[in-house]
């Protein structure tokens, strides 16, 4: 990899894991938040242009239906197990506590920005299977196993999709209804945490 995307993907994903280690609805989550897509957005286009490839926009989105339908069963599970019901509910607090256009809306570009860069500049360099296990690596920095398992998951669909389309579009537009489908339906399947609860956040 290029010592200006390891920068770029050390940057990244310092920011990443601080904006979810922020109080849910703070000011500081959202602009940690901005700030890692911008890192993401800027680093792929100073790497080169990012191919778009195919333009079919119906494969993508049904692409994206289908991960969130596998993911809403696992996570019927997933809440029956303690370990992995704490580690969603901690990253479902943002939703539940913050204002729900603005943690959309800042997930859904995070989503896309992660795209150009991982699929974009990442994918041109470094090939398939090397910029998955970097995306993974990345995910790291949240110290959350829920979402390092999602992002070796989602990564290698994504990846995937990079190469049979030729560009970032179809991963873009899975991405986006993926995470647009997940913050819609899961905060009903995970409830916050009372206030008062350890490693519950506080509100503000």
């Amino acid at each position: 990899m290029k010592p200006f995307l390891a920068a770029v993907t050390t940057a990244g994903s310092g920011l990443l894991g601080a904006s979810l280690a922020s109080r849910p609805g703070s000011r500081r989550f959202h602009v940690l938040t901005a700030s890692v897509a911008a890192t993401w957005f800027a680093g792929a286009q100073a790497a080169g242009p990012v191919p778009r490839g195919r333009r079919d926009v119906v494969q993508p989105v049904v692409a994206g239906a289908g991960a969130f339908g596998v993911f809403y069963g696992c996570a019927l599970v997933a809440r029956r197990i303690p370990p992995l019901r704490r580690a969603i509910t901690g990253v479902l607090d943002h939703a539940h506590r913050g204002s729900k256009a603005s943690v959309a809306a800042t997930a859904l570009l995070t989503g896309a920005a992660e795209e150009v860069f991982f699929r974009g500049a990442l994918y041109d360099a470094a090939g398939a299977r090397a910029s998955t296990a970097v995306y993974v690596l990345s995910t790291t920095a949240t110290r959350n196993p829920a979402l390092v398992l999602a992002s070796a998951v989602m990564g290698t669909l994504f990846a995937w999709q990079r190469g049979r389309s030729g560009g970032v579009q179809a991963p873009l537009l899975t991405h986006v209804v993926w995470s647009a489908l997940m913050l819609g339906f899961m905060p009903r399947l995970f409830p916050p945490k009372p206030l008062d609860m350890p490693g519950a956040h506080p509100s503000g």
